[in-house]
C-alpha cells in the first residue's frame, strides 16, 4: 500500500497558522496546503484500496482549511486597518494598548518619538 503525502500538507498548514500575522504569507501557505491535499484526495478517491492514510489526508485538509480561515481573517483585518486608519492613528492606538498592557516605558517612549516624527 502507498501513502499519501500528508507531511507536506501538515507542515504548510501549521506554518500558515504561525505566519498568519505576516501580511498574507500564512494565507498563501494554507492555500498551497489545501491544493496539495485536494489533489492527493482525488488520487485517494480514484483508488482508495491503494492508499493507507486517506483519513490522515482528510484531517490534513481540514487543518489547511482552518489555517486558511484564520489567515484570511487576519489578512482582512490588516487590510481594513491599513485602509481605514492613518499611520498616526494606528500608532496612537498601539501606544494606548502598550500602556494598557504594561509594556516597558522605553518601548512606549520609542513609539511616541516615532509618532512625533511622523506628525512633523
Amino acid at each position: 500500500m502507498q501513502k499519501l503525502n500528508t507531511t507536506a500538507v501538515y507542515v504548510l498548514s501549521i506554518l500558515g497558522i504561525l505566519c498568519c500575522c505576516f501580511w498574507g504569507i500564512g494565507f498563501v501557505l494554507s492555500i498551497i496546503a489545501f491544493v496539495i491535499a485536494t489533489s492527493e484526495l482525488k488520487k485517494y478517491a480514484a483508488n482508495p484500496e491503494e492508499y493507507s492514510n486517506g483519513k490522515a489526508m482528510k484531517n490534513a485538509r481540514t487543518l489547511a482549511i482552518v489555517a486558511m480561515v484564520i489567515s484570511g481573517i487576519v489578512a482582512a483585518w490588516t487590510a481594513y486597518n491599513a485602509i481605514m486608519y492613518s499611520e498616526a492613528e494606528r500608532l496612537e492606538q498601539t501606544i494606548e494598548w502598550m500602556e494598557q498592557f504594561g509594556a516597558p516605558q522605553e518601548a512606549i517612549d520609542a513609539m511616541e518619538a516615532e509618532l512625533d516624527n511622523l506628525e512633523e
